[in-house]
């Protein structure tokens, strides 16, 4: 079975390897972006900052969603098609940083490959997950300092990794990772975006504070807590109401121990990316050897 299998592994892997290398290297951008979340400047976001934004952004800002970027300095209110950013020292309008605008496009690339394509991106990320098991029963080889030792070793020694990251994707895709599900039925209006921003802060350091959103008719909060990990939240008229944590996301996102959850990413990013290109190699000099061979026959009779 193991000339089927080698066949298998190697087909599966060069057929999505372009989707593939675009998940991957995205992937490990996106790994940056919880660590500079939870390193964002003691002081950079505060209540008086982000109530000075709301009043900034006019009337339309009472129940808009709003962005924090504390690693930048700057905020966005409101949603796609309808957004005003701005800057969080002087509130004052802003264009999102270079580091927002990268992060914003590799999250596009990671999950529809700019181009409405997210049903390649889970086939693709199938893909992956049945090479892992593919190369293990390729069977264990001794660690060597070649091409294909690295790769044969990059593969055993990083497999719980190297799982974690598709499988949880996957579940994002498939949609079972967290839903936030009905609001709660509670007395009273929604509270606005300013009366959440005062009760967050009453509770948690703002320079966590993710986002706040409107969802299902009450706002949504998502922000890091002291721990570095994500933590969600249901606002109502009573106060913020803690919702299940949305383990799925974290640990696909690496939201979790703040730096430590991003450093893990950033290793799978890497060793994922290092075992695509290396086997992709390993297949090019395979077949330029094959080639040369066969080039070599008629000139030998």
């Amino acid at each position: 079975m193991t000339p089927f299998l080698l066949k298998l592994h190697r087909w599966i892997a060069l057929l999505f390897a372009l989707p593939l290398a675009a998940v991957i290297l995205s992937g490990l951008v996106l790994s940056f972006e919880p660590a500079l979340k939870a390193a964002a400047p003691p002081g950079s976001v505060t209540e008086a900052r982000l109530l000075a934004v709301l009043d900034a952004a006019g009337p339309q800002a009472a129940r808009a969603a709003l962005f924090v970027r504390g690693y930048e300095g700057t905020a966005t209110v409101g949603g796609r098609g309808r957004a005003a950013t701005f800057d969080l020292a002087t509130a004052g309008p802003a264009q999102p940083g270079p580091l927002a605008a990268a992060f914003r496009t590799a999250r596009q690339l990671h999950e529809t490959l700019l181009l409405d394509l997210g049903w390649l991106v889970t086939a693709s990320t199938v893909a992956l997950l049945l090479l892992l098991p593919l190369g293990l029963l390729l069977g264990w080889e001794r660690p060597s300092n070649t091409l294909r030792g690295w790769h044969r070793a990059s593969g055993w020694f990083a497999l719980p990794l190297l799982v974690a990251s598709p499988a949880t994707g996957l579940m994002l895709a498939l949609g079972l990772g967290f839903s936030p599900g009905a609001p709660p039925q509670a007395q009273g209006p929604a509270p606005t975006t300013r009366e959440v921003v005062r009760m967050v802060a009453e509770r948690h350091d703002l320079s966590g504070l993710d986002w706040i959103r409107p969802v299902g008719g009450r706002p949504l909060v998502r922000l890091l807590d002291e721990t570095g990990t994500t933590r969600i939240y249901r606002a109502t008229a009573e106060g913020l109401v803690p919702q299940p944590r949305p383990w799925v996301r974290i640990l696909h996102e690496g939201t979790w121990l703040g730096l430590a959850g991003s450093v893990v990413n950033l290793v799978v990013s890497l060793v994922l990316a290092g075992l695509l290109a290396t086997g992709v190699l390993l297949w090019g000099r395979r077949a330029l050897r094959r080639a040369f061979r066969q080039n070599r026959r008629p000139a030998a009779a």
